[in-house]
């Protein structure tokens, strides 16, 4: 008895390795909004990441996350790094690109609870009046950030965070 118990138990982790191994490796998530605000003042807020916390979807999770800054105040080459709990973990985030008023591209490593990495894309188009931001995240995941997608919905978690952000960006944006 213990044996068949046993072959079930190595059958299902078998059958669940090969199931994360078939999973896409290449991810992208992408969600917009529009803001009752003009490009550039949307703009402003995502080129300059001592701005982040007033519209960042993570921020709350944990408000004694320390924050430190590096290159220059905006635009490329304009880094954060953080260290928070296990909520938000460690890492830092670098501006690659920058086109005032059209795309603010983001290069995010993660440190802990874990390494890994993602990019962040923002993209400002006008509507008249308004302003449609476009926010996608997209990379590629190893074995373990498959299993956890596969398991815990981790890109809807994504989704959903990005969601969060879009909606205090337009907050914060329309009220400046």
């Amino acid at each position: 008895m213990l044996k068949k118990i046993l072959y079930v138990l190595v059958a299902t982790v078998l059958v669940f390795v090969i199931v994360v191994a078939l999973q896409p490796s290449d991810y992208r998530i992408e969600n917009s909004t529009t803001i009752a605000a003009s490009p550039a003042k949307v703009f402003a807020q995502v080129n300059d990441f001592h701005k982040f916390e007033a519209w960042s979807p993570w921020a709350e999770l944990d408000p004694d996350v320390k924050m430190t800054y590096s290159g220059p105040d905006v635009g490329k080459g304009a880094a954060a790094a953080w260290a928070g709990d296990d909520k938000v973990g460690s890492g830092s985030m670098t501006i690659v690109e920058s086109r005032p008023d059209e795309a603010v591209n983001i290069e995010v490593k993660f440190t802990e609870p874990f390494e890994g990495g993602t990019n962040s894309d923002f993209t400002f188009e006008p509507e008249g009046d308004k302003t449609k931001v476009t926010w996608a995240m997209h990379g590629q995941h190893g074995f373990v950030e498959k299993a956890f997608c596969l398991v815990m919905g981790g890109l809807d978690m994504m989704s959903a965070d990005q969601k969060k952000g879009l909606a205090n960006l337009k907050r914060v944006s329309e009220q400046n």
